[in-house]
């Protein structure tokens, strides 16, 4: 199997693990705390870094110039967990997923505004497409609740700055130590709520807590690995296989039904994401040909 199969291959499973982590949150919410799922997913995932970190020899100590920058990544990747936690355990899965999904369009709006990148002819176009289709999802008549719908989409907001910070780190601070950093501060960011709050699990609810924070680390490692073996143009519109998956799982596990308005708005936002990716192809390609031409 070559890179780009093997990277598609990780792409749909970070997808699927994503998908089940949510149900997960939705099984255990009736009997668990929300800071207690998020405080016990981000204890594994700091587990896996500090074990990868140790194997790889990388240092977890970010230089202190980097450091505000890591907060504030932090600080909205917490509220984005925690808004994601809040809509998954409240709405319908499919739902959630395709509002998560919107993050790509909203941090290439933040990328234009923050980072000066410019927004190419075809992202204008696919970013009206793709809120429309958030649109349909989140109309007041559809079988979710209103204000589950919008905590999916402050989720998606939230997540998106914490993505933005990533294009900033690149080749400052390495991958580890930015969800080291993550997940610290979102277990010391818990706690005050679990010492008011807190339930002891039965067996039951250990092992759901346990799923939530494999499931939830699988999909991250899965998706930066996927990154790391193929081109993000050429993988990332894999990712949105999440949205059948929640529907998929949603329907079977959970018994939620998918209308018709989930329907539509999911495929207006993968129609979007996929003119994107269809475009971003065949600029690359061209990039390539003019390098060619000047050898």
């Amino acid at each position: 199997m070559d890179r780009k199969k093997q990277g598609i291959a990780l792409m749909l499973l970070s997808a699927l693990s994503f998908s089940s982590m949510q149900v997960v949150v939705k099984l255990s919410s009736g009997t668990v705390p929300l800071m207690e799922q998020i405080f016990v997913r981000n204890v594994i995932n700091l587990l896996l870094i500090f074990f990868l970190a140790k194997r790889s020899k990388v240092s977890l100590k970010a230089e202190k110039k980097y450091r505000f920058w890591l907060f504030i990544r932090s600080f909205f990747g917490y509220l984005g967990m925690i808004f994601l936690f809040y809509a998954s355990a409240n709405a319908n899965q499919a739902d959630v997923t395709v509002l998560h999904k919107m993050s790509p369009f909203l941090i290439t709006i933040l990328a234009s505004v923050f980072l000066k990148e410019k927004l190419s002819r075809i992202q204008i176009p696919a970013l009206i497409i793709a809120f429309s289709g958030a649109f349909v999802i989140a109309n007041p008549q559809f079988n979710s609740n209103a204000f589950p719908i919008l905590v999916a989409f402050l989720s998606a907001t939230a997540s998106s700055v914490s993505y933005t910070l990533l294009s900033y780190f690149k080749d400052k601070v390495n991958g580890l130590t930015v969800v080291w950093n993550f997940c610290l501060f979102s277990i010391l960011g818990s706690i005050p709520f679990l010492i008011n709050n807190f339930v002891l699990p039965t067996w039951k609810d250990l092992f759901m807590l346990f799923l939530i924070g494999v499931f939830g680390s699988a999909s991250q490692l899965t998706l930066t690995y996927a990154y790391r073996l193929a081109p993000a143009s050429e993988v990332s519109i894999y990712n949105y296989a999440g949205i059948l998956f929640s529907m998929l799982l949603g329907y079977f596990i959970l018994g939620q039904k998918v209308g018709i308005r989930s329907v539509v708005g999911g495929g207006i936002v993968i129609l979007a994401s996929f003119i994107v990716y269809i475009y971003n192809n065949k600029k690359d390609r061209i990039g390539v040909q003019e390098k060619c031409q000047e050898c």
